[in-house]
């Protein structure tokens, strides 16, 4: 057999029965390294982002709120997502109380079950090696670190779509016909649960999959087509049955946050949809915008986004070079230039096989297909996507990554001739560019570029004299070195930037909100920003309510006359929510995330005021409509005609204004 032809397999070993006892202990291992990881310290006060906190509060109060995804204890407005990844983190809150670590602990048994299960997909197509390495890569991705550490929809994302990769593989590898099509289904029902987590990016890996089935299962083609519609069906109503129950619910039901018309299907299609991919109002995807009102300290200035150099909203500039600028590179990219260099390997021996007549699996073509679709075009998707994005969307290309890092690397070492010096080659490339990573700034474990640069020489000649088992030992560990010490130094330092969680210096923080007090130190360099999440005047990033809120709360309460609503927040939710998650009074954040949401209405404003409802507004004037002045659906000026300002003695005084509601 030619080397073209070994190198083009990635499986090894068959699949055992029963594993090798040090297997299933690796595998452990693997396992809580990743539950360590991602668990260690989420005790420490923070909350994540608090407008998930926030509302997976708000969920546990009423099957109404839990079902639709509240922002707030009474059922007014929606977060701006689909549910289902708070569905657990209320459930949490409800069994456990309200505390940081019943939010985030969620996350960390996702992001444990998606290393686990990535395993066994893995082991299915490649064998047990590779899929030890795959979780281990996995497991120590810094994005993947940060995220799992948070509570952004992106956690149970992932696990959903591995799952779905789970089921496809088990189809592909079904010897029968019955248990193919069942598998297909199972697929396409984890990946509408992904759509229901986080809508559109759920499908990207949908073009992929059915692409891989159509070239990797043996039956008819017929039935293959058949299978793929029923698939469809599957991913259609898995996807889509929560937006009928919301178009279709007879009862009262929350405002959908973040669209034109309350609904949740202009949402998928709008805002957090097509807006995404191609831009447009609301989704901007560079620039800069200014800084709310009470967001900044004193006598700082416009708000960035992106890392030096980008200059851009979020996460840098949109553009086929994305995943491996300022913003985006220390997050995801690490073993990307690999497996460039493994897909391309795999793409040319597959022809030269094809040409030659040599036969191939079909299941292992699948693989190849799933994971180098599921990579290439959700890269492709985010290095283009006009409008905005977050580098740690990039999570969801770690499982990709790592399962065809991990086959790759596996299959270089075990072929023949001169295909075995891709391995020391895939080391070069692989610590040639983490050195230029870590070189960006160096005050962020700068030693790891010189340790990561003689490890790969050590990992190099060791292969090069033919020492096998010590030369990919040592591969992996030159590859490995420079994302597990950021893994590492990620998951040590409790962060309260649960908006926008990244991993490595704070400079480079994934595009976070920067906000720069306008000096420069004497190298000339931005100085050091604070990044965080925005939470308004006195609203920290633990869930606390500083005094003068409590004062607010206090006085609104006690005069209230027995309103349902204790308090309305003007802004957005950013500012309602330290008082929905530091006490247990019904508050409402007027206008969704950003405040430009029809919710409430001024009609329903008039109603509760008139019926006794609401008394008591916080803030108004510039805070109304959110960042950038977006339109408030006249909001403010329904305050300003029946709302008068509360003397600020009465309740002690400070820098928010607190006004009182007549009809």
């Amino acid at each position: 057999m030619t080397a073209t032809a070994e190198v083009a397999a990635p499986a090894g070993e068959p699949v055992e029965a029963r594993p090798p006892r040090w297997h299933v202990w690796g595998l452990v291992a693997i396992c809580v390294l990743a539950g360590g990881l991602y668990a260690w310290a989420i005790g420490a006060g923070q909350i994540g982002n608090s407008y998930y906190s926030a509302a997976a509060k708000s969920m546990s109060t009423s099957f109404t709120n839990f079902l639709f995804g509240s922002f707030d204890p009474a059922g007014v407005v929606t977060v701006d997502k689909p549910p289902m990844a708070l569905w657990p983190q209320a459930i949490s809150v409800w069994l456990f109380g309200f505390h940081g670590w019943a939010v985030l602990l969620p996350q960390v048994v996702e992001g444990v079950a998606a290393v686990f299960l990535l395993h066994r997909t893995v082991r299915l197509w490649a064998g047990e090696q590779v899929a030890l390495l795959a979780a281990l890569i996995f497991a120590l991705t810094p994005i993947t670190v940060a995220i799992n550490r948070d509570n952004n929809p992106d956690t149970l994302l992932v696990l959903l779509l591995v799952a779905s990769a789970y089921a496809f593989t088990r189809s592909v590898k079904a010897a029968d016909s019955r248990s193919r099509t069942k598998w297909l289904l199972w697929c396409a029902f984890f990946i509408g649960c992904g759509f229901l987590t986080k809508m559109l990016q759920a499908w990207i890996v949908v073009p992929g999959f059915a692409l891989a089935y159509l070239v990797g299962t043996s039956g008819a083609v017929k039935r293959r087509i058949l299978d793929l519609l029923a698939a469809g069906a599957v991913l259609v109503a898995s996807s889509f049955w929560w937006v009928a129950l919301h178009a279709f619910w007879p009862g009262s039901k929350p405002y959908i946050g973040g669209s034109t018309d309350g609904g949740a299907w202009d949402l998928i299609i709008g805002y957090n949809g097509l807006g995404r991919v191609f831009g447009g109002s609301g989704n901007r995807g560079g620039g800069s915008m200014p800084v709310p009102s009470g967001a900044a300290p004193t006598g700082q200035g416009p708000m960035e986004f992106g890392g030096p150099g980008g200059g851009a909203m979020f996460g840098g500039q949109p553009g086929i070079t994305r995943m491996f600028d300022a913003s985006v590179g220390g997050q995801i990219s690490w073993l990307l230039p690999l497996c460039l260099l493994v897909l391309g390997t795999v793409s040319v021996a597959g022809v030269l096989r094809r040409r030659r007549g040599v036969p191939g699996d079909a299941a292992e073509r699948a693989g190849w297909f799933l994971w180098g679709s599921w990579l290439l075009v959700t890269a492709l998707v985010f290095s283009l996507a006009q409008g905005i994005f977050h580098p740690y969307y990039t999570t969801m290309l770690a499982p990709a990554v790592a399962a065809i890092s991990a086959a790759g690397m596996v299959m270089f070492w075990r072929a023949k001739s001169f295909v075995r010096f891709l391995l020391p080659l895939s080391v070069v490339l692989t610590a040639g560019w983490a050195f230029v990573v870590v070189s960006r700034d160096t005050s962020w474990h700068g030693w790891t570029r010189w340790a990561v640069l003689g490890m790969a020489a050590v990992a190099v000649v060791v292969l090069v004299l033919g020492l096998r088992r010590a030369g990919l030992v040592a591969a992996v560990v030159a590859v490995l070195l420079v994302p597990a010490v950021w893994s590492t130094a990620t998951a040590a330092t409790a962060s309260s930037n649960g908006t926008i969680p990244a991993a490595g210096p704070a400079e480079r923080g994934g595009g976070g909100f920067q906000v720069f007090g306008g000096q420069r130190p004497g190298n000339g360099r931005p100085a050091r920003p604070q990044i965080g999440t925005m939470p308004g005047p006195g609203g920290g990033g633990r869930g606390e309510l500083t005094d003068e809120q409590k004062r607010i709360l206090a006085y609104a309460r006690e005069n209230s006359g027995g309103a349902e609503i204790t308090l309305a927040v003007a802004g957005s939710s950013q500012m309602a929510s330290p008082f929905i998650m530091g006490s247990d009074e019904v508050v409402i954040g007027m206008g969704g995330f950003s405040g430009s949401d029809d919710a409430p209405s001024v009609d329903q404003l008039q109603t509760w005021v008139s019926e006794g409802r609401l008394k008591f507004v916080l803030g108004g004037g510039d805070r109304m409509g959110g960042p950038g002045g977006r339109d408030d659906h006249g909001r403010q000026a329904w305050i300003s005609q029946h709302c008068s300002a509360v003397d600020p003695n009465l309740y002690g005084g400070g820098s928010e204004q607190l006004l009182e509601c007549r009809a």
